[in-house]
């Protein structure tokens, strides 16, 4: 059994109410019996400082590249297992 991810640093973050975008994405983790991932907590947190970051995050995995989407993803979690980040 898959253990939950450690509590965030930022309670009042996680713990904050969003009817937008990365709110119901959390919501319907929660209720399928998953735990969201964290960065969505800062997205949810503060949606329209977070739009831009959000929308540079897609475009760099899944925009016009000479590498694959499936390299990129490759290359981002090879980047966070080598920072210690669970990706």
């Amino acid at each position: 059994m898959k253990k939950p991810p450690e509590p965030m640093y930022l309670p009042d973050v996680e713990s904050h109410e969003s009817d937008g975008h990365y709110g119901r994405m959390i919501a319907m983790a929660r209720s399928s019996g998953f735990a969201p991932p964290q960065i969505w907590h800062l997205f949810a947190y503060k949606p329209r400082m977070t739009d831009a970051l959000s929308a540079f995050t897609h475009e760099v995995m899944r925009g016009p590249s000479p590498l694959s989407a499936g390299l990129r993803e490759l290359i981002a979690a090879y980047t966070s297992r080598r920072n210690a980040c669970v990706f």
